[in-house]
């Protein structure tokens, strides 16, 4: 996709009604729980913020930018996520939280992000985290410079996202099951799956109504 066709089509990506859980959950694993909010409350998450960041690449295709978490002793360790992580409390916002992490982690400068609009929260139940996904764009592919808790930076296109055959199942041991079937994206030979997983599927609900 043409990365002009894309920002001809930001302003109605901000009147689109989210496609939220039902959007999501097409990316979860079917024991998965859905947790209500009264009971997430209950659990007292930790509050996270994420950047989904659209740029053009080298071919001026609209791509997307995922990163491959370093490895070490975490739940989390090694996993394909967004650039992000949890509040600090300089952040005045939840939208603050998301671009400071992106800087710190890739050196995305915030200057030059522009915030399309907030997504549907993710609670991530191992970790106990409550994440929020902001959906943004920058006019030119940044140049990435990556800190200690990223091994890699990850670009697929929104035409890789889009396409149907981007859908996959793996069988795999997770925190609260064993040898199930996931639902995950097989994009460029990553396996994205988990939180990451449901926020794309609930980013790629959204695309579609307009491409």
């Amino acid at each position: 996709m043409d990365f002009k066709k894309f920002t001809n089509q930001i302003t109605e990506l901000k009147k689109i009604e989210l496609g939220g859980l039902e959007a999501q959950f097409k990316l979860a694993p079917k024991l998965r729980l859905r947790y209500d909010k009264q009971k997430i409350q209950a659990n007292n998450p930790k509050k996270a913020a994420v950047l989904a960041l659209f740029y053009p690449n080298k071919k001026n295709e609209t791509s997307i930018l995922l990163t491959q978490r370093a490895s070490y002793k975490g739940t989390h360790s090694a996993q394909i996520s967004f650039p992000g992580g949890k509040v600090e409390e300089t952040d005045q916002n939840l939208q603050e939280t998301a671009l400071r992490e992106a800087f710190e982690e890739v050196g995305i400068y915030k200057d030059d992000v522009t915030i399309i609009r907030e997504m549907t929260d993710v609670y991530i139940p191992p970790s106990n985290f409550l994440a929020t996904p902001f959906i943004a764009y920058s006019n030119a592919e940044p140049k990435f410079l990556i800190n200690h808790e990223v091994d890699s930076t990850i670009e697929i296109t929104v035409n890789d996202l889009l396409s149907e055959s981007s859908i996959t199942s793996i069988t795999m041991n997770t925190s609260y099951m064993d040898n199930i079937d996931v639902p995950a994206f097989s994009i460029n030979n990553k396996i994205i799956w988990g939180a990451t997983g449901m926020m794309l599927s609930e980013i790629k609900d959204l695309l579609k109504t307009i491409y």
